[in-house]
């Protein structure tokens, strides 16, 4: 698969470049691909949002095709859109969700910081709160949208809203529960070799010669 690091981007231009993407794994003419970026500050909320879990009115926000409640990104928190083939893989929304999440508590470990899930809810939780958000999307199973893990970011902006929707949320991030600087290039090395090692293992491929994926 590829990966693509593209440093800071807008929303939208992510979110066109996921579509292009999509319809060239789906037309057999691109491989799968891994976005990893950051986006300036920008509210989205997903297909089973509630505008209610926006305190703020005033805030400007994104309406996106992902799963999921609101979220906020901004820079010094890593985004990862996946582009991967579950029709070749496992034709399973639920367990691609567990794998993403794999993928960030390994991560997470790796600078050792204990993580895990929450029985009910999807993304990765510590002892001082949230520390990642997951929301994906799927067409013709090809998925777009992904993970937000909250490397250095301001958490203030998670102040404007309820996080995906949970009353009582608090969001943290690896430089909060270290209490150190933590370098957003090594945060996306432990993600790339993390996500790659786990691809295989948690979707494996259905079969063994699928065009260029």
């Amino acid at each position: 698969m590829d990966v693509k690091d593209l440093g800071l981007m807008a929303f939208a231009e992510a979110f066109a470049l996921q579509e292009e993407l999509v319809a060239a794994v789906l037309a057999g003419t691109s491989v799968e691909t891994l976005l990893l970026l950051e986006h300036p500050p920008v509210y989205t909320l997903g297909r089973s949002g509630h505008l209610e879990n926006i305190l703020d009115p005033s805030i400007e926000t994104v309406h996106i095709n992902r799963g999921g409640d609101i979220t906020y990104h901004a820079p010094g928190q890593l985004v990862g859109y996946p582009i991967i083939s579950l029709g070749q893989r496992r034709r399973d929304l639920r367990h691609y969700l567990r794998f993403l999440e794999e993928v960030l508590i390994q991560v997470a470990a790796d600078f050792g910081v204990e993580s895990y899930r929450v029985d009910g809810e999807t993304g990765v939780w510590t002892e001082q709160g949230k520390l990642a958000s997951i929301g994906a999307g799927a067409r013709r199973w090809v998925t777009m949208h992904g993970f937000a893990l909250n490397v250095s970011l301001d958490l203030a902006g998670f102040q404007r809203i309820i996080p995906c929707g949970i009353v009582g949320c608090t969001m943290t991030s690896l430089q909060e529960i270290l209490g150190r600087p933590v370098a957003m290039a090594e945060v996306k090395e432990r993600t790339i070799v993390n996500f790659e090692r786990l691809l295989d293992e948690w979707l494996p491929m259905a079969v063994a010669d699928v065009r260029n994926l």
